[in-house]
């Protein structure tokens, strides 16, 4: 009989257990109905965002910037205006150097049509519409009450359920107290304006979908201490601390991060875990960083076979160590990224990943030790080489060398789906991410 009570008592402390990591692994202290829901809904939208031919998404991609890139090349002239590119400070006339820039950028009207940002996302985030289909929110306020957030701050704009164009009618440097914690259908758009998140917690976009977060600065990022926080309007739940990343995204779908400078983060600029699909990070300008981007938080985490991320047009920048990214599981497009530092790897993971790397430029440090850009773990070569890791078109410098595995005739076993567009030629990334990071913008001028 007391063998029968002991079981009875093991059996519930380990269902108890089950139910508590998953809360525990999300930071959500108290997994009520509301977050069950939320998680379930989430999961229902990321199947729907879930692309079955992936492939299909990546040679649109690279078909647009090919376009794109040959087109401006025609009308920018060859020879003074390419050396001011080069350099540190350029002062002359916009020049939008890639298809999402030529998109926006140059028109002097930017402010009067802010939601035109929406036509512009490309890669796996492509169907990402944010705030499009609602009203514009000034935020005015720098401070952060996270319990019961003022009107005109940042908290209270994320947390309303309507979709929101969200602008600053300032610059401003918010310090939040706690992880920002978004509802969905939101844009976040700095332009116009020099926005700092610093020197406190970091944006959380978890269980929703439908984000775009452009043009702000997110550096110096602490762990959040956990505690009640709001999360909507109409809830306030129990959080444990945060992981102290600049945006996690978790479980969510439709996201697309652009024309961002972020640096020293407490763990991650940007992670994706959780079954999170559908995401482009483009143009950002990332630097001062160990631990780049986590894709897939865990070897056991399957939900992250779904995974579908377009990294592009990204300047990877000085004092940066690893992760960038570090895959597990899912399809990561890597394409036209300017590689010009790292002091351990560059792309790395575990778990099978696909990852296709082209069109990028990779500058190794001078470490002779340290020239390999990628690095797999938990997995004998025999495995690993198993896995589709393909580097096309990458321009390799300083001795950098990618160590590639899977079928090398992938490409061509594809030809129902590729169409023969290859990505921008490397030897132009450094013009095409010239711009990468936060924009100067002003209101009345192009971009």
């Amino acid at each position: 009989m007391e063998e029968h009570k002991m079981a009875r008592v093991l059996f519930v402390l380990f269902f108890v257990f089950c139910a508590i990591i998953p809360a525990f692994n999300a930071h959500i202290g108290d997994f009520d109905e509301v977050w069950r829901r939320r998680a379930a809904e989430a999961r229902e939208f990321a199947l729907q965002t879930y692309e079955s031919e992936p492939v299909n998404v990546t040679l649109a991609f690279n078909q647009k910037t090919r376009n794109a890139v040959k087109e401006l090349s025609q009308v920018i002239p060859k020879n003074d205006t390419r050396r001011e590119l080069g350099t540190k400070h350029y002062d002359g006339p916009c020049m939008a150097t890639n298809p999402i820039d030529k998109c926006w950028r140059c028109d002097p009207n930017w402010a009067n049509n802010r939601k035109k940002l929406v036509d512009c996302a490309m890669g796996f985030g492509y169907k990402t519409t944010g705030g499009k289909n609602g009203r514009y929110y000034v935020v005015t306020d720098s401070s952060d009450d996270y319990t019961n957030p003022k009107p005109g701050t940042l908290r209270h704009a994320v947390i309303q359920k309507e979709p929101l164009w969200i602008t600053f009618a300032k610059g401003m440097n918010i310090r939040l107290h706690q992880e920002l914690i978004m509802q969905g259908d939101k844009t976040i758009d700095g332009r116009g304006a020099n926005v700092h998140i610093s020197g406190g917690a970091g944006i959380m976009i978890q269980y929703t979908k439908n984000v775009i977060i452009h043009g702000l600065h997110i550096h110096d990022i602490v762990q959040g201490n956990g505690g009640m926080v709001r999360d909507a309007v109409d809830h306030i739940g129990l959080r444990t601390m945060s992981d102290g990343d600049g945006i996690s995204i978790f479980g969510s779908s439709n996201i697309w991060i652009d024309h961002m400078s972020m640096w020293n983060c407490y763990d991650g600029i940007v992670d994706a875990v959780e079954g999170s699909t559908g995401i482009t990070i483009s143009n950002g300008h990332f630097t001062d960083h160990n631990e780049v981007m986590l894709f897939g938080a865990s070897d056991s985490s399957s939900i992250d076979q779904q995974m579908q991320i377009t990294l592009a047009f990204n300047h990877f920048g000085k004092r940066l160590v690893q992760r960038m990214p570090r895959c597990r599981w899912g399809y990561i497009h890597v394409v036209n990224n300017d590689y010009t530092h790292w002091n351990m790897y560059a792309i790395g993971g575990s778990k099978n990943p696909t990852i296709i790397s082209q069109g990028n430029r990779f500058i190794a440090p001078p470490d002779i030790f340290k020239k390999q850009i990628t690095k797999r773990e938990y997995s004998p070569e025999s495995v690993w080489m198993q896995w589709t890791w393909r580097s096309e078109g990458d321009l390799y410098m300083n001795g950098a060398y990618f160590v590639q595995a899977g079928d090398p005739n992938w490409s061509k076993k594809h030809q129902h789906l590729y169409d023969g567009i290859s990505a921008a030629p490397a030897d132009q990334v450094t013009w095409i991410t010239r711009f990468a990071g936060a924009l100067n913008c002003k209101e009345g001028e192009a971009c």
